[in-house]
């Protein structure tokens, strides 16, 4: 076979697809879970030219996409990723916008304090392609959280530290590829939506940040078709799980108590503050003084126990109040070395 022909077949891997998004305003329609999963599935296997692949998803980014969509596109990518389930992780944590318009990645001290709960956290993502001094994978690195490139690493991490960063590539490169397709595209697309709620240790929490409220419901949605049992989603700093103590802020999901929608108010003693300040650029170094108490900031360390008190509550730490006494309470009996 040609390399022409080659092309040719493997564009109508997902040609059915489409087709079906891309036939007009009145008889255009979106993807059933199982086509869309067949779609990814095809195009993650190589099997789907590169110029299917970003018609698919850019059609399904104009037309909105659908929860049934992404936990088809979810399935998929978890048939890739079996050695990662039930590796000893309670709460999923993802990261894929730290860096943008944003100062310290300060929720990962939240995570911290989460996993010093009892609660192991896998933390996963990937955001070296922005520019910034401080992202996830160095944050985690300055405050001594373990990166693993294996299940076998992550697992030991996870039963040791209580507390993991997996990079992307070391979950699944395609999976990478597919993200970085931003960089041609100009836009993000549903693999950034998947990829939040694809939870590859099968955590049976998963937090979630959003940066447009709209997906709040979307991602929920996407949750509990995939049979998730609590996951929280809020409008955070960049669009990561990072709530501003200074801003009312809606924490959305579910428990298996039952749905939630909690109307959190801004902090009355937090004056109004960007997490991003002008002056010295954020490091590392500075992250890991902040745990070690080595630098004070009552601005980062609301934005902390904020967080933490979110991630606690959709773990089962019982009520939001509850959990944000407990966060307080971790603070202060946290580790004072980085």
């Amino acid at each position: 076979m040609s390399p022409a022909e080659a092309a040719r077949v493997a564009g109508n891997a997902i040609a059915a697809q489409v087709r079906a998004m891309g036939r007009g305003p009145s008889r255009g329609r979106g993807l059933t879970r199982e086509e869309a999963r067949e779609a990814l599935a095809a195009i993650l296997a190589g099997e789907a030219a590169p110029e299917a692949t970003g018609a698919l998803l850019m059609l399904m980014r104009y037309r909105g996409e659908s929860a049934e969509e992404i936990a088809g596109f979810v399935e998929a990518l978890r048939a890739r990723l079996a050695l990662w389930a039930g590796i000893g992780a309670a709460v999923d944590w993802p990261s894929y916008a730290a860096g943008r318009t944003r100062g310290l990645p300060l929720f990962l001290l939240a995570a911290r304090l989460v996993s010093a709960s009892g609660r192991p956290v896998m933390l996963h993502g990937w955001n070296s392609h922005l520019d910034h001094p401080v992202t996830t994978r160095l944050g985690a690195e300055a405050l001594g959280v373990p990166v693993a490139e294996s299940p076998e690493a992550a697992r030991a991490a996870l039963a040791g530290a209580g507390i993991v960063y997996v990079p992307l590539a070391a979950l699944d490169e395609e999976a990478l590829r597919l993200l970085r397709l931003r960089e041609v595209l100009g836009l993000r697309s549903p693999v950034n939506t998947a990829l939040r709620a694809l939870n590859p240790a099968g955590a049976p929490a998963s937090l979630q940040g959003v940066f447009h409220p709209p997906y709040r419901a979307l991602q929920a949605d996407a949750a509990r078709l995939l049979g998730q049992k609590a996951v929280g989603v809020l409008k955070g700093g960049g669009g990561e799980f990072e709530r501003h103590p200074g801003k009312a802020i809606s924490l959305f999901g579910f428990r298996p108590e039952g749905d939630f929608a909690h109307e959190a108010p801004a902090t009355a003693e937090i004056a109004p503050r960007r997490m991003r300040e002008e002056g010295a650029a954020p490091s590392p170094a500075a992250l890991a003084a902040l745990w070690s108490g080595a630098a004070e900031d009552g601005f980062a360390r609301a934005v902390v126990l904020a967080t933490a008190g979110a991630a606690l509550h959709v773990a089962g730490a019982g009520t939001l109040a509850e959990a944000e006494r407990m966060a307080e309470r971790l603070w202060e009996e946290r580790c004072r070395e980085p």
